[in-house]
């Protein structure tokens, strides 16, 4: 569907910035801070938000293609971050990780080329767990003081800050110049295999050996550069148990020991391994720097022992605050055990709504709406919906624009509203989301994959920097669909701001499928209800056909009128408050709604008492 027939259905024919203001957050809106709001987050990757080089040279340097600094990130930006609806930003790749850049003139040791992936690194092989990487400073020096400038930034704008925390893995070749005498492994007996006091494994006797097929980026020059040696050999992040890791594992990280004997399957952890006291004086450190959360990478290849005594150290320490924990989880059996005992906050929803709701906007044979339903009656997820973390992209995930999804970001509106609005837990936009960026070139290390690059020096993201428009953040040289697209998002989110039956953790969901089934077509048209009891009532009817009309005769079941306390005698009016404010309808008890759902669109109705 093109974008204007697409306009009929979501937007009046006003221009962008003459409705600005009704999808900006209400000044009173629920506070950020307020633990019975839903969270809403945008995840900056930091090192490519502000840079306005647009060079973009295939595996250019620093020099060649630039960088973005945590100084960019300035108060317009956090103004308009925090008008838009946001209530955290999630700053990605800020703690310093190994790179091929060379800052040894400030006191930073090299890093060998071999063991890092791409010019910049990847934020996630982290070289020194107390330090800002340097990439990000204007004056580099000043690194750590830039880094505390912008959360105070942050903080004055209303705005909660969020940083990633990898406890899985740290980059080969990991030393801290700023607290040396906390480095991993600097106690450890090599000869060991396992020793529930090394801090890492080790296959002894042996020597590291490179996988076959890197290639060093034709900037560096290969003869120059000594082959990385390791003796012994310590254990790769991704669980390689032996000398030589391949290619696509996670080379350039070694794994850390938790006290878990991978040979036995047994668990040490009694004593408290020293590893634990490290990484809990590294959240303390962060938490101690305004730090208000933890993106806590692949969580689930740490023992969740390890999580209920952090997080319950962290909660007792920092009682008059409100730290959260959000885990990268893939493990929809473990969901249970990370919650309920490893006292995470929330979990991501990739292996449920995330993929379900992909195969919808593909659609592919694998997309049904019926699915979503599945989703919140699936044992793994129930009574945890407020625990999951919703997203349609992220770092790691694929952009709709891109030709590997969607080819155009307007197919991903229906899904973008269920994400939002189906349960009460929080949900993520990647920067760049709400523009259309689709990500369609190599870019070097990483290639085109349809991915923003987190390994390579690049400004793929040039809808951000037409946002950002030199820092002033005024949106001036958006084009009409980038816009229109950014309308959306703003309004889906003051929506969600509006309603308590929207964003109070304790409004209810209720899904109307069931009811449906021979009242619409159920694979591709999802209906459902959100209301705040005695309150607030919200009923959802989405159409995930990209391309037709649906005609919908949408049924409510007489259990549903006892269950939204409606009395059964009367005729409500039901306003349509998302799209069209003109559209209304009546709810009678026995009677169905009809309606024309145009493509690719989401009707909101409130109902009136």
């Amino acid at each position: 569907m093109n974008t204007k027939l697409w306009q009929k259905s979501f937007f009046s024919p006003m221009l962008h910035f003459q409705r600005r203001k009704s999808s900006t957050m209400p000044d009173n809106h629920p506070s950020a801070c307020n633990k019975d709001h839903k969270l809403i987050i945008y995840q900056i990757l930091t090192r490519l938000f502000g840079n306005r080089n647009l060079t973009n040279k295939f595996y250019g340097t620093i020099d060649e293609n630039g960088v973005g600094k945590l100084n960019d990130i300035n108060n317009n930006v956090l103004k308009e971050l925090k008008q838009f609806g946001y209530t955290h930003v999630w700053y990605t790749g800020v703690i310093e990780h190994a790179l091929m850049t060379d800052y040894s003139s400030y006191g930073i040791r090299k890093d060998n080329p071999y063991i890092v992936k791409g010019l910049a690194g990847s934020p996630y092989a982290v070289k020194d767990y107390y330090d800002i990487n340097p990439d990000l400073a204007v004056n580099i020096d000043q690194r750590m003081s830039e880094f505390e400038q912008l959360v105070k930034r942050s903080h004055e704008n209303g705005l909660n800050v969020l940083i990633d925390f990898i406890p899985n893995h740290v980059a080969r070749q990991y030393y801290s110049d700023r607290c040396p005498e906390d480095n991993f492994g600097s106690s450890d007996d090599c000869s060991k295999e396992f020793s529930a006091t090394n801090d890492f494994y080790y296959i002894t006797d042996q020597e590291f050996q490179l996988p076959q097929g890197i290639e060093l980026p034709p900037s560096i020059n290969a003869p120059e550069i000594e082959i990385y040696t390791e003796h012994p050999v310590r254990a790769t992040g991704n669980d390689v148990f032996n000398a030589k890791p391949l290619i696509t594992d996670w080379f350039e990280t070694v794994k850390l020991n938790y006290g878990v004997d991978y040979k036995t399957g047994r668990s040490y952890f009694d004593p408290i391994p020293p590893l634990w006291h490290k990484l809990l004086k590294i959240i303390k450190f962060w938490c101690d720097k305004g730090v208000d959360g933890f993106r806590c990478d692949m969580c689930e290849m740490v023992p969740a022992d390890f999580w209920n005594w952090l997080i319950s150290n962290i909660r007792k320490d920092y009682s008059d605050r409100r730290i959260i924990f959000i885990g990268e989880i893939y493990r929809p059996d473990e969901y249970k055990k990370y919650i309920e005992y490893g006292y995470f906050d929330y979990l991501y929803d990739k292996v449920g709504l995330y993929d379900t709701l992909r195969w919808l906007i593909e659609g592919t044979t694998l997309g049904n709406a019926n699915d979503i339903t599945k989703i919140g009656h699936d044992t793994q997820q129930r009574n945890m919906d407020k625990n999951m973390l919703r997203f349609l992209e992220n770092h790691d995930e694929i952009r709709i624009a891109s030709k590997q999804f969607a080819n155009t970001p307007w197919k991903a509106l229906p899904a973008m509203v269920v994400t939002a609005t189906m349960h009460n837990g929080p949900f993520m936009i990647y920067f760049g989301q709400e523009l259309g960026v689709a990500s369609n070139v190599d870019k070097g290390f990483q290639s085109n994959d349809g991915r923003t690059t987190i390994f390579d020096y690049w400004d793929n993201v040039p809808e951000i920097q037409a946002w950002y428009n030199d820092g002033k953040c005024d949106g001036k040289l958006l084009t009409t669909d980038q816009l229109n697209l950014r309308q959306f998002y703003g309004d889906l989110i003051s929506l969600v701001h509006k309603y308590k039956s929207l964003h109070c953790l304790n409004s209810k969901f209720v899904d109307l499928q069931y009811a449906n089934i021979k009242t619409y077509d159920t694979t591709k048209v999802y209906s459902y209800f959100r209301y705040h009891p005695n309150d607030e009532y919200l009923l959802f009817i989405c159409n995930f056909d990209y391309t037709q009309e649906q005609t919908v005769e949408l049924h409510i079941p007489d259990e549903m009128w006892n269950k939204l306390q409606l009395d059964s005698s009367q005729t409500y009016q039901m306003n349509e408050v998302f799209l069209d404010r003109k559209l209304k309808l009546e709810l009678k008890l026995n009677e169905n709604i009809q309606l024309k759902l145009p493509q690719n669109t989401v009707y909101v109705f409130e109902i009136l008492k």
